[in-house]
């Protein structure tokens, strides 16, 4: 589902210090060529930013996708939750709770976010990995974005982030596949997000959200563990563990969905 996980604009600086935003608007080329020499100041190498860069070109289908965007939520909490938490979704939530029960486990205790929680994102995110978690080059969806100029900060900001995900090696470019503001993976992280959160969680030395388990639950757990969300609290609206998850999504019907569907998961 596309969200942005940051309640705020936020532009990653992969160096020390602040880059000049490049202009949004004009010529799209100059812009591209302006983002490559600040992403190859912080630190990417001339190689990525060519691979990446070199011929790209503007998505119109995401421009039009993000002006649909603030319509998402029109729906009420009981029209929302009746169309993404059903008898086939709870099911295989707990069947899978079985199966990664150790997994879950180890998470519970390292980062203190119980496992209902966790599958229940799973599980309304990609369908537990198994639904549609994007089929757009990440690259050119954030190029799209940040040329634009209703919010080239943070587009600009996740950009830079989605190549130093190339650049440290967790994801090939060919793999660097997503959805329509650039989230990435089975619980559907924003570059910024996944540079941030990500938890190498299987130990092969790379983040990869996008087919390791480990990585992905671990990773959504440190997000909500690094956001304030406390284990043994309750986290329905109004509650601290609630806000919690606004660093998850804005959405006040969305987390109300979240602790439905872990309550079901839980048999409640």
């Amino acid at each position: 589902m596309p969200r942005l996980l940051l309640a705020a604009a936020f532009v990653v600086t992969l160096a020390g210090g602040s880059a000049q935003a490049a202009r949004c608007g004009g010529d799209f080329n100059g812009f591209i060529a302006s983002m490559a020499q600040e992403a190859q100041a912080g630190g990417v190498s001339a190689s990525v930013t060519n691979a990446a860069l070199g011929g790209v070109t503007p998505d119109p289908a995401v421009l039009a996708f993000d002006r649909r965007q603030r319509y998402t939520f029109n729906k009420s909490f009981e029209q929302y939750v009746s169309t993404r938490v059903g008898p086939g979704r709870i099911n295989g939530g707990r069947a899978l709770l079985q199966r990664h029960a150790a997994l879950l486990s180890r998470i519970e205790q390292q980062f203190g976010v119980p496992r209902y929680i966790l599958v229940a994102i799973w599980g309304l995110e990609s369908d537990f990995g198994k639904g549609d978690t994007g089929k757009l080059p990440v690259i050119r969806t954030l190029a799209t974005l940040a040329h634009d100029c209703r919010r080239t900060d943070l587009f600009q900001g996740e950009l830079l982030a989605a190549l130093k995900i190339v650049q440290r090696g967790d994801l090939p470019l060919r793999d660097l596949i997503g959805a329509y503001a650039g989230e990435i993976g089975q619980t559907q992280f924003l570059p910024s997000s996944y540079i941030k959160y990500g938890v190498d969680f299987d130990g092969d030395g790379h983040v990869d959200l996008r087919h390791s388990i480990p990585d992905v639950l671990a990773s959504t757990a440190n997000l909500l563990k690094t956001s304030g969300f406390k284990m043994g609290q309750p986290y329905g609206e109004g509650t601290p563990n609630f806000e919690a998850m606004r660093e998850w999504n804005r959405a006040v019907v969305y987390r109300k969905t979240i602790g439905y569907f872990a309550d079901r998961l839980m048999g409640q």
